[in-house]
């Protein structure tokens, strides 16, 4: 089986190099204080360029315990970023990686909109089970909203 790709379009009240800033320049400090699923985030190689390699590690509770994210590129200037969670206890033996790419465009009433391309790569011939892809995607949905959230609660930060 190849892989599945998903594509969506989210509108956010949140001016885009904000929530930008938020998701891709800050994060590693930002979603452990605002987020309670998540323990840390480290940085496991580079510096937060292209290639770092950030690991993202989940409070005992959780379901999922980490996942590893390797920076492809960021682009500041156009709001581009592209990574790919290349680890995560949670693929077992049916994901190899998922690579994502996210634009941030102007929207309406100085909000954005978020563009969004997720494609699954499963180990082998494996075959991807989309609703449990889907279920995954809601809870990532869920953490991006928590930190909508806190920017629209919190307007002077990365203003």
């Amino acid at each position: 089986m190849g892989a599945i790709s998903f594509e969506d379009e989210y509108s956010s009240p949140v001016a885009p190099h904000r929530l930008f800033h938020a998701l891709f320049l800050d994060a590693h400090n930002l979603m452990p204080k605002i987020i309670p699923s998540i323990k840390s985030i480290d940085f496991l190689s580079g510096d937060g360029g292209p290639g770092s390699v950030q690991q993202v590690n989940m409070v005992e509770e959780s379901p999922v315990k980490y996942m590893k994210h390797r920076l492809d590129s960021k682009d500041k200037d156009n709001l581009v970023c592209k990574y790919t969670v290349i680890e995560c206890d949670a693929f077992g033996d049916k994901i190899d990686c998922v690579s994502n790419e996210l634009k941030f465009e102007a929207g309406p009433n100085g909000g954005c909109i978020v563009k969004a391309k997720s494609t699954y790569h499963p180990k082998g011939d494996t075959v991807l089970n989309e609703e449990e892809i889907k279920a995954g995607k809601e809870k990532a949905k869920g953490q991006y909203k928590a930190i909508e959230s806190y920017l629209v609660e919190n307007p002077e930060i990365y203003a």
